[in-house]
């Protein structure tokens, strides 16, 4: 990557981690996603020390190594919703459960320069757990997510990362075939629950981990 577009977006997530801390959230800036593997299994993890973990979806945890690294350490019990044996009502249920665990993981669809995370969901259990229910909730965010302001963060995830996320996952949504939100009523539509995370309550549960990296969609 070019030396000037590092320098550029280290200003811009600069920016952006003041005010995130200024929101209360914990906030770490790496340059890298291996970094960010490095503070969340070598900083994070001992500061919590969690019990059970669990995550939500997430292009950028997935590339991490985290997952790999957690499911090595046998003093956690990791609710782990991805095993292709377990049945819709299986799934549904840890899903549940994942919002009373010590520790859990997920990205973001934005993040404003003013320190506000934006996300739309389809189960609502990713957002479910920003909001309330587990001790720790560890966000993982490439600069690719970075916006100016909350209306240019719902463009961005209504214009490209929920009919990207549709596609990824062979949803039968319009979007899939004309790679436009037509605001559908598919029983396959992904798009059923907004948050803006404003602040983090209490001060320091939500740890933001910004990656001076493009991650995820």
């Amino acid at each position: 990557m070019s030396d000037y577009l590092t320098k550029f977006w280290s200003k811009r997530l600069h920016k952006a981690q003041e005010g995130l801390e200024s929101n209360n959230f914990e906030t770490y800036l790496v340059d890298t996603l291996t970094q960010a593997r490095e503070v969340v299994l070598n900083v994070i993890l001992p500061k919590v020390t969690p019990r059970q973990v669990a995550w939500g979806g997430s292009g950028t945890l997935a590339a991490s190594g985290i997952l790999e690294a957690l499911r090595q350490r046998s003093e956690l019990d990791l609710l782990d919703t991805s095993a292709s044996s377990l049945s819709k009502d299986q799934k549904h249920e840890l899903r549940r459960r994942s919002l009373l665990c010590d520790l859990y993981f997920t990205g973001t669809n934005a993040l404003t320069e003013n320190g506000q995370l934006i996300n739309l969901d389809m189960h609502g259990n990713r957002v479910g757990a920003l909001i309330f229910g587990p001790r720790h909730v560890v966000v993982l965010v490439g600069r690719n997510k970075l916006c100016v302001d909350v209306e240019e963060a719902m463009l961005r995830v209504k214009g490209f990362v929920a009919p990207a996320n549709a596609a990824r996952l062979n949803m039968k949504t319009p979007c899939v075939k004309t790679g436009f939100c037509e605001d559908c009523k598919s029983p396959d539509r992904i798009c059923n629950v907004w948050t803006i995370t404003e602040k983090s309550f209490p001060k320091g549960r939500i740890k933001v981990v910004l990656v001076n990296e493009d991650l995820g969609l």
